[in-house]
C-alpha cells in the first residue's frame, strides 16, 4: 500500500511539492481579472498617451488632425512655453500640502486621541471631516466663489479693515487657488494620520511622562515619528492630485489667467486648440515630474514600503 501511494505521484515530485503550484495558479487566475482591467485601462491610454505626444500634424489637414511620427520637439516646445504653469502648479500644490497638514494634524490628533474616550463625538467628528465628500467637488469650490466675490460681507471687511486695498480682490489671485486646494484636499490629508493616530499606544505617552518628558519632547520623540507614515500617506495622497487640479486655478472658479497650472494648459490644448500632442507630452511630463517628486520624497522619509 505504501509503495503503490509512493508510485502514484510523479517521478521527482511530491504532493508537498505540488500545493504551492497549486496555489500559484489559483493566484494567478484571482489576479487575471484585476490585470486585465489595469491593461485595458490604465496600460493602454498611458501608451497612447505617450505615442500620441510624438505625434505632428498632418500636411493640409484640418485643426486636430495628427499622424503617428517621432517628433521629440513637441516636448521642448510645451516646456518653453509652458514651464511658468509648472512652476505654479508645484507651487500651489506645495504650499497647499503645507497648510492641509498644519490644519489636518492637530485635528487627526484630537479625533485620533484625544477623543478616544468618547466614541460619540469622536464619530461625530469624522463624520464632519467626511461629509464633503457628499458634497461635488465643483460645487464646493464654486461656493467658495461665491462667498470670496468682491461684493460679499467678507470682502467687505477685509476692505474695512485694511486687509485688502479698496480696488483688491479675493478671487483670481494665488491666495484663493491654494485656498480652495487646501480647503478640498484636507480630507486627503486628514484621514491617514488619523488612521494611523488611531493605533497609537498612549502607553508610550505615558512612558514619556515618567521619564520627565515635557509635551513637547514626548511629541518630538514619540508622537510624531510614529505618526510619519500617515503624514507620508496624507501628503502625497494631497500634492499629487492638487499638483495636477485644473479646477481651483480655472478662471471660471477661483483663479485667473495668471494663476492658470499646468492642469488647465492641458485642458485649454485638448479641449480648447485641439492640439492633442501639446497635451499628451505636458501630461507625460507633469507625470514623470511627480513620480521624481515623490520617489525622492518617500526615499529621504525612510518609508519605502509606501510606494
Amino acid at each position: 500500500m505504501a509503495f503503490a501511494a509512493f508510485g502514484s505521484a510523479p517521478a521527482g515530485t511530491s504532493g508537498v511539492e505540488q500545493a504551492p503550484r497549486r496555489r500559484s495558479r489559483v493566484a494567478l487566475i484571482l489576479l487575471a481579472p484585476g490585470l486585465a482591467y489595469l491593461a485595458l485601462f490604465f496600460l493602454t491610454p498611458l501608451v497612447s498617451l505617450v505615442l500620441t505626444s510624438f505625434q505632428a500634424p498632418v500636411e493640409f489637414g484640418d485643426v486636430g488632425q495628427y499622424q503617428p511620427a517621432f517628433k521629440i520637439e513637441n516636448y521642448a516646445v510645451v516646456v518653453e512655453a509652458y514651464w511658468p504653469h509648472f512652476l505654479r502648479a508645484f507651487g500651489y500644490a506645495l504650499a497647499a500640502t503645507f497648510f492641509a497638514l498644519i490644519i489636518s494634524y492637530p485635528l487627526a490628533y484630537f479625533i485620533g486621541v484625544k477623543a478616544r474616550r468618547w466614541p460619540l463625538l469622536q464619530a461625530l467628528m469624522l463624520t464632519l471631516v467626511i461629509a464633503p465628500f457628499f458634497i461635488s467637488f465643483l460645487l464646493r469650490t464654486l461656493a467658495w466663489k461665491s462667498l470670496m466675490s468682491d461684493d460679499t460681507p467678507l470682502v467687505i471687511a477685509l476692505k474695512a479693515l485694511s486687509i485688502l486695498p479698496p480696488d483688491g480682490h479675493l478671487t483670481g489671485t494665488a491666495f484663493s487657488v491654494i485656498f480652495g486646494l487646501t480647503y478640498n484636499f484636507i480630507p486627503f490629508m486628514t484621514l491617514p494620520i488619523y488612521t494611523t493616530l488611531e493605533r497609537l499606544d498612549t502607553r508610550y505617552l505615558e512612558a514619556g511622562s515618567d521619564l520627565y518628558a515635557g509635551p513637547a519632547t514626548t511629541f518630538w520623540r514619540v508622537t510624531l515619528p510614529l505618526s510619519l507614515p500617515g503624514i507620508v500617506s496624507g501628503t502625497l495622497l494631497t500634492f499629487i492630485p492638487a499638483a495636477g487640479d485644473y479646477i481651483n486655478a480655472s478662471a471660471s472658479f477661483l483663479g485667473s489667467a495668471q494663476t492658470s497650472m499646468v492642469g488647465n494648459a492641458i485642458e485649454a490644448n485638448f479641449l480648447g486648440l485641439l492640439n492633442y500632442p501639446a497635451a499628451s507630452a505636458l501630461s507625460v511630463i507633469l507625470m514623470g515630474l511627480i513620480l521624481i517628486i515623490v520617489g525622492v520624497y518617500v526615499k529621504r522619509s525612510g518609508t519605502e514600503d509606501l510606494l
